[in-house]
């Protein structure tokens, strides 16, 4: 980054901001420097804390460089380039796709044959009722037939009943007047 005035400023955190206080950073070098070289002690000390910046700021580029690196690592998950890992991850996403598909597809019979069962079911439970009320129905009439039978099966045995009362009565009185 750069302030404005060919001072050029190192952002540790990599995430410059235009309000970010340039003092805040560690200054790498200028850009304006109008000293020119000399062997004193001044000049020396100079060189070694640029030396030192320096060494800093490829210390760390080598560690930005190494996370880029165990990022890209990370993000191919082991392929050798961008390409093959879209592929891959191409190739499971169709895969899953496919199962899901063959899922539905096998819940969709099963579903269809769940429906088919239970209509096959209820066709047979209502058979099965039909059968049985037609079955109470020609009972019903047999017994009304058997009602009807033995309620003149029971008028007839009155009527004789009667008659026979009727008969003993009048033997009995003829054989009580002798």
């Amino acid at each position: 980054m750069s302030n404005g005035t060919f001072h050029h400023y190192f952002v540790p955190d990599g995430d410059y901001e235009d309000n970010d206080d340039p003092e805040k950073c560690q200054m790498l070098f200028k850009m304006t420097d109008e000293r020119k070289c000399g062997l004193d002690e001044d000049q020396d000390a100079v060189i070694r804390d640029d030396f030192t910046i320096i060494k800093r700021q490829i210390e760390d580029s080598a560690r930005v460089l190494e996370g880029i690196g165990k990022s890209i690592s990370y993000d191919l998950d082991g392929e050798d380039s961008y390409g093959k890992y879209l592929r891959r991850e191409t190739a499971q996403i169709s895969e899953a796709f496919t199962n899901s598909e063959k899922s539905l597809l096998e819940l969709e019979v099963k579903f269809k044959q769940s429906q088919e069962s239970e209509l096959k079911e209820e066709h047979r439970l209502n058979e099965d009722f039909l059968n049985m009320i037609v079955h109470t129905r020609d009972v019903l009439k047999d017994t009304v037939d058997i009602s009807l039978g033995l309620k003149d099966k029971h008028e007839l045995l009155s009527l004789i009943i009667r008659s026979h009362g009727t008969r003993l009565s009048r033997l009995k009185n003829e054989y009580m007047k002798f």
